[in-house]
C-alpha cells in the first residue's frame, strides 16, 4: 500500500514540474533552432570519464546578426521524462548568458556506466525563445577503481621482473628475451532475460580486437590509445546491446603487442626496445535487464586462453599470421575450449581511464595504378598516395603457402621496395590455410607506404608455371584517428592545390593515438609538432579530443624535476647527443603552449586548470637550466636548410629559439593565472618574463644592423612573433626578414621551429607578397620542390631527401596561411573559439579566388572571393553566437555593395573605416556576399 502511495506521489509531482516547465516556456521562435549537441566534444559519447561534463550546442537562424541571451538545459536519466522536457536529475532552469559552449554540468552527481538524455532550448537577443533542441545522450564511464567489480587483468603468461624495462636507453643491450605468446581470450556467458542495453569496458594491452559470436566489435584499429603504461591505460567502451542474444554467447579477446612489448627478433626492425609487459586484458561488461536487473561479466580466472594465429607483432616490426593456427569457431558458443588454460591473473597499470579522443580507424581504399614484376617472385604494387597504413590481401593457394609483403615509401634503383630511411626489415606475412578464397589484413601494426612488393604468390591473370598462391587482389588501407574534418581549402593556383594535399597527407598519415612524426621507422609522440602544426591540423580536424589526450600524455611524462621530455608518451630515453634529444624547450613546451592553444581553438577553460600545476613546474625547471636567463640546451631550429645536411640547427645560435620559447612560455603563464585569478602568480611571471626578455635582447639583439643573432629568418621571425621585439624597432626588423628572403632569391631557410613563426610574423605584417613568391615555385627546395620530386605527402626534409622520412609531420606551416591568410579565416585577438572571426582575404600574387570553410565550435564559417576584371567578390558565412570583422579590398572612393545595398547605407553591418587600403566592416551572424568595384 505504502508503495503504491509513493508512487502516486512521485507521478503528481512529475506531472506538476512539467506543467510548470511548459507554463513558464515562452512562444518558440520558427527559425530560431539549436543543434549539433556535443557532451565531452562528441555527438554521442560512451565511457565519459569526468563527473561533470562540459556541453556544447549550436545555434541555426535565418535572420542575421542571432545571438543567444539565454538558455536552459535539461538532462534526465529516463528516455521518456525528458520527452515531456522534465531533468530529473539537472534541470539549469534559465540562464542569462551566451555560452553556448563548455557549458559545465551542474546536476545531481552522475553515476558510473548510466546513461544520461539531455536537451536545450535557447532565447535570441530580442527575447524569443527557440523550441526543444532534439534529444542527445551520453553514457558514463567507470569513475571509480571500484566501478570495475573486481574485473581483473588477466593474460596467457607473464613477462619476468627481470626482463621488465619501461624506459630503455637508445643504443644499449636488450633485457627482453623472447618472442612472445600473442594469446587468444574467451569467456562463454549466458543472457538470461530481455537486454536493456549491454555495455563492454575494456582494455587489452599492448593492443586488442574484440569479438563477440564471431563477429567484431566495433570498427576501431589499434585500440586502446596507446599511453605511458607503467603509469596510465585506457579503456574503450562499446555498445554491444545490437550483436548480444538471448541464451549462449561468447566473447573473444585478440591481443597484441603495441608499444607494450617490442619483441627482439632479429631480423625485424626495432626502433626501441619497450618491455612495459606481455599481453594482458581487462574487461567488464554489464548487462541491463528490462526488468531492472544487471549483471557483470568480468575479466578473471574463469576465462580461458591459447596461443593465437598471430605469430608474431611488433609496431616496428611488422605481423605474421598462420591461418592454418586458426581455432575455426574460437569466439562462439559451443567451442569445445577444455585443451585451452586458465588465464593467468597479472598486475596491470595503477591507473586506468577512459579513451576519450577518437578511435583509429580504416579510411580511404587504395587499389594499385600499377603492378610490376621486379625480380624473379617479387611483384611490386604501386598505390599511388604514401599513406599510413595496412594491406588487405585477398588470395587462393595451398594450405601452408606463404605470401610477404614488404611497403616502403620509395624504391631502390631496381624498382624493389626501400626501407633503409624507414625502419626495416619490416613486412607482412600471412600463412594460407588451404580453403578457397582467404581474405586477411594485419591487425596490430601498420606503416607508411606508398608500394608494396609482393613474394610467394602470382597475381591474378599473369602467368603462373610454378603454381603459386594466386593474389585475387591486394589493396592499401589507410589507416588514422577519427577526427572529424572540419575544413576544406582551395584556389585558383594548382601548385597551392596540390601543396595543400600534400601537407594534409601528412597529417592524416600521423593522427594516431599522438600526433606522430613519421608512420614507420618512429611513429613517436615527438611535442614540437602539436603546437608548431597543430594551428594548421586544427583548421582541417575537429583535435580536440586528441589534444586533451596528448596533455595528459605530457603530464603522466613529466619527470620529478618538472622536465617535460621532447616524446610524450616516453617509451625511449635517448642519450647519444647529451640530452639534446630528450631536452629542448621548443618540444618540452608544449605543455604550456598546447593547453593555452586548446583554449583558444575550443574555449576549453578546464584544461588550463588540470595543467596548471605541471605547467608551472615545467617553467620552474626551465629556470634551473637557464645562464643568465637564456636557455641554449637542445635541437634549436631543427632542419633548417643549410649548406650541410639538415639535423641540429645551422643558421640560428643555440638559446636563441629555446630562450625565445622560454619568454613566450612566460607570456601565455601569465595569462592562464590571470584567467584561474591567481594575481600573485600573473604578477610573478610578468616579471620574470621581462627578466628574460631584457637579457635575450642583450644576447641577441644588434641595436645598429636591427638583427637577432645572425639575422637569420627564424631568429628575426621569432623575436617578432613572441613580442620580444621594441614597438620601434618591430619594422626594421621585418624588413629585415624580407630582405634577407630576396637576397636568397626568394627562398627559404628557417626549419621545423622558425617557418610556422616566420609566416606568420610576414602575414601579420602585409608581407603575404613575400610568402607568395616563396612557396610558389618548384627551383628550389620547399613543398613545390617536394612535389616535382614525386612526393605524395609531405617530406622531413625541405629537399625531399630520399635518406630521410618521406611522409612526416612538421614543415606543413603554410596550411595555417591558407586558412587565415589566403582564404581569410582567422580568430580575431582576444578570441576565444572563434567568438570573434577575421574575414580578412589576401588576394596576392596570380591568385584570382580562394574558398575555405571552417566548421567552428559555434558553426560553420565560410570565406569565398574571386577576383573579376576590376571587381572584388566575396561571399562570408558568420555562424550564429559569434561576430566579425570584414576586410576587402576598397579605398574610401570605392564602391561597396552588400546585395543591393550599399555598405555604409546597410542597416545588417557597419562601416568602421579604412586601413591600409583595407575597408572594415563588423557584422554579425549570417551569409553575406560583397561587391567591391573602383
Amino acid at each position: 500500500m505504502k508503495k503504491t502511495c509513493l508512487q502516486h506521489l512521485l507521478r503528481t509531482l512529475v506531472a506538476l514540474v512539467f506543467c510548470a516547465a511548459f507554463q513558464l516556456r515562452p512562444a518558440a521562435a520558427a527559425d530560431l533552432e539549436v543543434g549539433q549537441l556535443k557532451c565531452a566534444y562528441a555527438p554521442v559519447p560512451l565511457g565519459v570519464q569526468t563527473p561533470a561534463p562540459n556541453l556544447s550546442w549550436q545555434l541555426a537562424s535565418e535572420q542575421r546578426n542571432t545571438r543567444q541571451t539565454a538558455y536552459r538545459v535539461l538532462v534526465s536519466d529516463n528516455e521518456k521524462l525528458l520527452s515531456q522536457h522534465v531533468g530529473n536529475i539537472w534541470d539549469s532552469q534559465k540562464v542569462t548568458s551566451d555560452a553556448s559552449i563548455q557549458v559545465r554540468y551542474a546536476g545531481q552527481p552522475l553515476q558510473s556506466t548510466k546513461t544520461y538524455y539531455w536537451q536545450v532550448m535557447v532565447w535570441d537577443q530580442a527575447g524569443r525563445a527557440s523550441a526543444w533542441s532534439k534529444p542527445a545522450k551520453w553514457q558514463m564511464g567507470l569513475l571509480a577503481p571500484a566501478d570495475w567489480e573486481g574485473a581483473q587483468w588477466i593474460a596467457y603468461e607473464e613477462l619476468p621482473a627481470a626482463q621488465v624495462d619501461v624506459l630503455p636507453v637508445d643504443g644499449k643491450k636488450d633485457i627482453a628475451q623472447n618472442n612472445n605468446v600473442l594469446p587468444l581470450l574467451r569467456k562463454d556467458f549466458t543472457v538470461r532475460k530481455r537486454l536493456a542495453r549491454a555495455t563492454a569496458f575494456i582494455s587489452g594491452l599492448g593492443q586488442f580486437e574484440m569479438s563477440l559470436n564471431g563477429q567484431k566489435v566495433g570498427n576501431h584499429f589499434l585500440d586502446p590509445a596507446w599511453t605511458k603504461y607503467n603509469k596510465h591505460a585506457q579503456y574503450v567502451t562499446f555498445d554491444l546491446t545490437g550483436q548480444l542474444k538471448k541464451g549462449p554467447n561468447t566473447l573473444g579477446v585478440m591481443l597484441g603487442n603495441g608499444f607494450y612489448y617490442v619483441p627482439p627478433v632479429k631480423g625485424r626492425f626495432r626502433k626501441l626496445k619497450s618491455a612495459f609487459g606481455y599481453p594482458k586484458l581487462l574487461c567488464r561488461v554489464v548487462l541491463d535487464y528490462q526488468d531492472g536487473s544487471s549483471e557483470n561479466i568480468i575479466s578473471d580466472a574463469t576465462w580461458k586462453t591459447a596461443p593465437g594465429p598471430i605469430t608474431f607483432s611488433s609496431i616496428y616490426g611488422g605481423e605474421d599470421y598462420n591461418a592454418t593456427l586458426e581455432p575455426t569457431g574460437w569466439d562462439a558458443p559451443r567451442f569445445n575450449d577444455a585443451a585451452w588454460k586458465t588465464a593467468l591473473v597479472v598486475s596491470g597499470p595503477p591507473e586506468v581511464t577512459s579513451q576519450s579522443a577518437e578511435p583509429l580507424k580504416v579510411h580511404e581504399t587504395f587499389t594499385a595504378r600499377k603492378i610490376t614484376a621486379v625480380q624473379p617472385n617479387k611483384w611490386l604494387y604501386d598505390f599511388g598516395q604514401n599513406a599510413s597504413g595496412i594491406i588487405e590481401l585477398k588470395v587462393q593457394g595451398r594450405a601452408g603457402d606463404t605470401i610477404r609483403v614488404y611497403p616502403a615509401e620509395l624504391l631502390k634503383a631496381d624498382n624493389t621496395a626501400a626501407q633503409r630511411a624507414t625502419g626495416g626489415p619490416y613486412y607482412f606475412t600471412y600463412v594460407l590455410k588451404g580453403k578457397g578464397l582467404e581474405t586477411w589484413r594485419p591487425r596490430f601494426s601498420y606503416y607508411g607506404f606508398r608500394y608494396a612488393q609482393v613474394e610467394g604468390g602470382v597475381p591474378k591473370g599473369e602467368a603462373n608455371a610454378s603454381n603459386r598462391p594466386v593474389i585475387v587482389a591486394l589493396t592499401a588501407l589507410h589507416t588514422r584517428n577519427a577526427a572529424p574534418r572540419v575544413g576544406e581549402f582551395s584556389c585558383s593556383n594548382d601548385l597551392f592545390n596540390r601543396t595543400n594535399k600534400l601537407i594534409d597527407w601528412s597529417i592524416k598519415s600521423n593522427l594516431a593515438s599522438v600526433f606522430t612524426d613519421c608512420p614507420h621507422r618512429e611513429k613517436l609522440g615527438w611535442q614540437e609538432e602539436t603546437h608548431l602544426m597543430g594551428s594548421s591540423i586544427r583548421y582541417n580536424y575537429d583535435i580536440a579530443a586528441l589534444c586533451r589526450k596528448v596533455i595528459e600524455d605530457l603530464r603522466v611524462s613529466q619527470l620529478p624535476d618538472g622536465l617535460i621530455p621532447e616524446i610524450a608518451p616516453e617509451y625511449v630515453k635517448f642519450e647519444w647527443g647529451g640530452d639534446m634529444f630528450r631536452d629542448s624547450p621548443e618540444w618540452g613546451s608544449s605543455s604550456i603552449i598546447l593547453p593555452w592553444y586548446v583554449y583558444q581553438w575550443y574555449g576549453d577553460q578546464q584544461v588550463l586548470a588540470e595543467s596548471y600545476p605541471m605547467m608551472q613546474r615545467y617553467v620552474a625547471y626551465l629556470g634551473t637550466k637557464a645562464d643568465g636567463h637564456i636557455l641554449s640546451q637542445g635541437l634549436g631550429d631543427w632542419y633548417d636548410l643549410g649548406p650541410k645536411p639538415p639535423g641540429v640547427s645551422q643558421h640560428t645560435p643555440m638559446g636563441v629559439t629555446g630562450t625565445a620559447t622560454y619568454y613566450y612560455d612566460l607570456t601565455i603563464l601569465a595569462n592562464v593565472a590571470h584567467l584561474l585569478g591567481k594575481a600573485d602568480d600573473a604578477a610573478r611571471y610578468e616579471k620574470l618574463g621581462a627578466e628574460v626578455k631584457a637579457a635575450f635582447n642583450a644576447r641577441f639583439f644588434n641595436k645598429t644592423t636591427k638583427q637577432y643573432a645572425t639575422g637569420s629568418q627564424a631568429a628575426n621571425a621569432m623575436a617578432v612573433y613572441m613580442g620580444l621585439v621594441e614597438p620601434q624597432d618591430k619594422a626594421a626588423v621585418i624588413e629585415n626578414i624580407v630582405q634577407d628572403i630576396r637576397s636568397r632569391n626568394n627562398s627559404l631557410t628557417a626549419g621545423d621551429i622558425g617557418y610556422r613563426y616566420l609566416l606568420q610574423v610576414l602575414d601579420e605584417a602585409g608581407r603575404s607578397d613575400v610568402i607568395f613568391t616563396m612557396n610558389n615555385r618548384s627551383d628550389v627546395p620547399g613543398y613545390g620542390y617536394q612535389l616535382a620530386k614525386g612526393a605524395t605527402a609531405l617530406t622531413e626534409s625541405w629537399a625531399a631527401l630520399p635518406t630521410v622520412s618521406n611522409n612526416h609531420l612538421m614543415l606543413g606551416h603554410l596550411m595555417e596561411w591558407f586558412y587565415g591568410g589566403l582564404a581569410g579565416i582567422r580568430p580575431a585577438d582576444g578570441a576565444v573559439a572563434f567568438n570573434k572571426i577575421e574575414i580578412r582575404p589576401t588576394p596576392v600574387g596570380d591568385v584570382t579566388s580562394a574558398k575555405a570553410s571552417h566548421e567552428s565550435p559555434y558553426g560553420l564559417i565560410v570565406s569565398s572571393w574571386q577576383k573579376t576584371g576590376n571587381a572584388f567578390e566575396l561571399t562570408a558565412t558568420i555562424p550564429a553566437n559569434t561576430t566579425a570583422t570584414v576586410y576587402l579590398p576598397a579605398t574610401a572612393s570605392s564602391k561597396i555593395m552588400e546585395g543591393n545595398v550599399a555598405v555604409a547605407q546597410h542597416n545588417d553591418l557597419k562601416l568602421l573605416g579604412f586601413e591600409q587600403d583595407r575597408a572594415r566592416i563588423s557584422v554579425g551572424s549570417g551569409t553575406y556576399h560583397f561587391v567591391v568595384t573602383p
